[in-house]
C-alpha cells in the first residue's frame, strides 16, 4: 500500500464515522461574540483617535508657547569695543 492509496483510505474512514453534535445555539453564540469583538475593536478605535487627538493638541500648545524654531537669546551680551 503506497502513501496515497494509505490517505484515501484514512479520509474514507474519517467520511464514515458519525458527524459531532452542533450545539444548537451556535450561531447565536458566534454572533453575540462577534458583537462584542466589534464593539471592543470600535471602543479602542475611538480611544486611539482620542489619545492622538489629545497628543497633537498639547504639541501646538507646546510649541505656540515655547516657540522651538526661534533661537535662544543670548546668555551675555556682547562687548562693547570701539566707543
Amino acid at each position: 500500500m503506497n502513501r496515497h492509496e494509505r490517505k484515501e483510505d484514512e479520509v474514507r474512514r474519517m467520511l464514515e464515522t458519525g458527524h459531532p453534535h452542533v450545539p444548537g445555539d451556535l450561531a447565536a453564540r458566534a454572533t453575540a461574540r462577534g458583537t462584542r469583538l466589534l464593539h471592543r475593536y470600535r471602543a479602542l478605535r475611538r480611544v486611539w483617535w482620542t489619545l492622538l487627538a489629545v497628543a497633537v493638541c498639547a504639541f501646538v500648545v507646546w510649541a505656540s508657547v515655547v516657540r522651538p524654531w526661534e533661537a535662544p537669546p543670548a546668555g551675555t551680551t556682547p562687548p562693547l569695543e570701539g566707543w
